[in-house]
């Protein structure tokens, strides 16, 4: 068998956590420049946008406010794909295959995660149930509430010990579902949950089969949720050693023809080709072997910078937050202006809600906003109706509120902006010890131990 990287990428860590995080918190680093990054964050945060996202409700329309526990939380990497695609065994693959995998995971060919799954450091191996986390002040996971019992019921926290888990939260999902089952659908909306965590995911990967590249109707749905969080998207090939040379030019040929459509951009996200769990690779790709190594050890990295730029890409996520905020309350604003003040509401109000995309265009050339900062119309006009069914009306949505529109744009020019010159240095989030202990032993020392030569204790 060729030499490939050793199984996982980090450590299990028998002896629990070794220092250099708080549990579930943010990094401890030299001088506390990450811990008082993130202070400063949630207080601009508290001070300037949520002030302005309580007024114009922004809850109703997009995500509950951001809590503190939101913001210092560690960073997550969502895992998404069609069921046995291998996501379960690339999870247990980084932390390195444990026995019996992740509390409460299951492998095999047929779906066996059926539920979201937050896989975190802890003490010990256990399980709290989506109930108990989502009311958990101590767990990121209070905004999943708004999902309701349905699917808090498929949903559960699961903490072991190890290296990996002290930096990042790995979130395992349910298979999407293909064929027949699609009909049978879901008592929860799987697309918004998924970009639920997406949004709060420093790397989304998408993970493919190469045996099976069908793009079913509900997986199309859940990556036209991810819109606007492309940056994050990877593609996974797995399951690549399973075919040969030739049929795997053809497998990715049609994968990116795929999700081309798909993602309806001519650029694709970046792909990894290799097979991620704990056993050899097969004979039928002896040629390519070195290949999958390389791709692998490709995907390490990306893992590795995770920690590194994690306080960085909270505060990008929070920018982001802030220029929707902004819209959204200005959008709120002009409605507001166009409604009659007397008589004709009810028609009045029905032709601004059927032509969402004249009051956008209005916005975007009154106040100079970028097209691209405003959400799809279709979305928001599908909100804005769940929002009139409650008993609402356009006539009592809040007028144009200059001090705390100007309050915002202060913290994106000024606080945001002195807040990134302090992060200038992205290494800073973990240390050069940390740094090198992400490293698989292969990139570390220079070897190259065989390929499912066991975990790096």
């Amino acid at each position: 068998c060729s030499p490939a990287l050793p199984s996982p990428m980090y450590r299990r860590d028998p002896g629990g956590s070794r220092g250099g995080k708080r549990a579930g918190g943010t990094p401890q680093t030299g001088g506390g420049s990450i811990e008082a990054s993130y202070q400063a964050l949630k207080r601009a945060y508290a001070e300037s946008i949520k002030p302005l996202e309580e007024h114009y409700h922004y809850d109703s329309f997009f995500n509950l406010p951001l809590t503190d526990r939101d913001i210092e939380a560690k960073p997550f990497v969502l895992l998404i794909g069609q069921y046995s695609v291998g996501k379960t065994s690339f999870v247990n693959h980084l932390l390195g295959d444990p026995p019996k995998g992740y509390p409460g995971s299951n492998v095999g060919p047929e779906p066996t995660t059926d539920r979201f799954v937050a896989i975190t450091q802890g003490p010990a191996e256990r399980v709290t149930p989506g109930n108990a986390a989502a009311v958990n002040p101590n767990m990121p996971f209070t905004g999943l509430q708004a999902f309701g019992n349905a699917f808090l019921q498929k949903f559960q926290v699961a903490e072991m010990r190890s290296s990996i888990l002290e930096h990042v939260t790995i979130v395992d999902t349910p298979g999407v579902l293909s064929g027949e089952k699609q009909r049978i659908g879901r008592n929860y909306d799987m697309p918004q949950v998924c970009r639920w965590f997406a949004e709060r995911s420093d790397l989304v990967l998408l993970l493919f089969d190469a045996h099976k590249l069908d793009i079913s109707d509900e997986l199309k749905d859940v990556i036209e949720a991810l819109r606007g969080h492309d940056d994050k998207i990877r593609i996974v090939l797995n399951k690549s050693d399973q075919v040969s040379p030739r049929q795997l030019l053809r497998v990715y040929g049609s994968l990116m023809w795929s999700l081309g459509k798909v993602f309806k951009t001519p650029e694709v996200s970046r792909v990894y080709i290799s097979s991620f769990w704990k056993l050899p690779y097969s004979d039928k790709n002896v040629g390519v072997h070195e290949i999958f190594d390389q791709e692998k050890e490709d995907l390490f990295r990306d893992l590795l910078d995770i920690p590194r730029y994690a306080a960085v890409r909270r505060v990008n996520e929070v920018v982001k937050r802030a220029r929707t905020a902004k819209v959204h309350a200005l959008v709120c604003a002009t409605i507001k202006k166009m409604m009659p003040t007397m008589w004709g509401g009810e028609k009045r109000q029905r032709e601004i809600v059927n032509n969402l995309d004249v009051v956008f265009t209005a916005v975007s050339i009154e106040h100079g906003i970028p097209p691209g900062d405003f959400p799809d119309v279709s979305v928001y006009k599908t909100r804005l109706d769940q929002w009139l069914a409650t008993g609402k009306s356009l006539r009592s949505m809040p007028k144009l509120d200059k001090p705390l529109v100007d309050q915002l744009d202060n913290c994106l020019k000024v606080q945001l902006t002195e807040l990134m010159g302090l992060l200038a240095n992205p290494i800073a989030s973990v240390g050069a010890e940390d740094g090198a202990s992400f490293l698989p032993r292969r990139l570390a020392l220079g070897t190259t131990p065989p390929h499912g030569g066991g975990p790096v204790w």
